[in-house]
């Protein structure tokens, strides 16, 4: 068994969005970025984020989810929730029809896909150390940094449809074949980034763009090991490569 192409995306979106759920946060920070400045605004408004990053442990999070199919011209939009710790934990379940659970316990990676009516699904579980995608990946385990595995830029926030603060536009020092760039909508208080991504948007070199916005966020939750394990439902088996 082999991931189809929207598994990949998901599980692309799926860390890069856990990245970003990790910096979601509510205290502003000291910054000095405005509109419009140069790299220099960019870096700053990039460790702000990254400060956020490294004061929280876990977050419980609401996600909406629109995926943009360039080839196809077609939307498509998905709901769930999702909880993730340090270091490398996540749970990513989604509603139904969809019905969709990424779940990764720090070892092990686990993707489950629910089948048509009368089909079992699909399972698929990896080694985290063999997973495909280890720049984004190691900045979500907390052994990366920003500024070590991006080069940033200010977007115009306007011409993104975002009045509430930054567009911070990352894009991989080294290519990646899964995806182009990352937007960070980051918020601003009394003209300065707090910090706070409240969207996140994956680009690819196809033009694909997948967008996730949270909401009713929850801080450091009670989890225990359990949480980010996922066992399928009878008669499903799982394929590991």
């Amino acid at each position: 068994m082999t991931l189809d192409r929207s598994t990949r995306v998901v599980l692309l979106a799926a860390i890069s969005a856990t990245i970003a759920g990790l910096l979601l946060a509510a205290h502003p920070r000291s910054g000095s970025a405005q509109e419009g400045q140069g790299a220099a605004d960019a870096r700053g408004t990039a460790a702000a984020v990254q400060a956020f990053y490294n004061q929280t442990n876990g977050v419980r999070s609401s996600f909406y989810q629109t995926y943009y199919n360039k080839l196809y011209d077609r939307y498509d939009r998905s709901r769930g929730t999702v909880t993730f710790k340090k270091p490398g934990k996540m749970r990513w379940e989604y509603n139904r029809p969809n019905g969709k659970v990424i779940a990764a316990d720090g070892t092990q990676l686990t993707v489950y896909t629910p089948g048509d009516a009368g089909e079992r699904g699909q399972c698929f579980r990896q080694q985290m150390s063999a997973h495909q995608l280890p720049q984004a990946f190691s900045f979500l385990t907390g052994t990366g940094r920003l500024e070590e595995d991006f080069t940033f830029r200010l977007l115009d926030p306007a011409r993104q449809g975002y009045g509430e603060g930054y567009v911070l536009e990352l894009t991989p020092r080294e290519p990646s074949p899964h995806y182009e760039r990352i937007l960070f909508y980051v918020m601003k208080q009394n003209g300065r980034p707090t910090g706070v991504v409240r969207r996140v948007l994956i680009v690819d070199s196809a033009g694909n763009r997948n967008r996730f916005d949270f909401s009713n966020m929850e801080w450091n939750p009670r989890t225990t090991a359990s949480s980010f394990r996922f066992s399928p439902p009878a008669g499903v088996r799982c394929v590991t490569p």
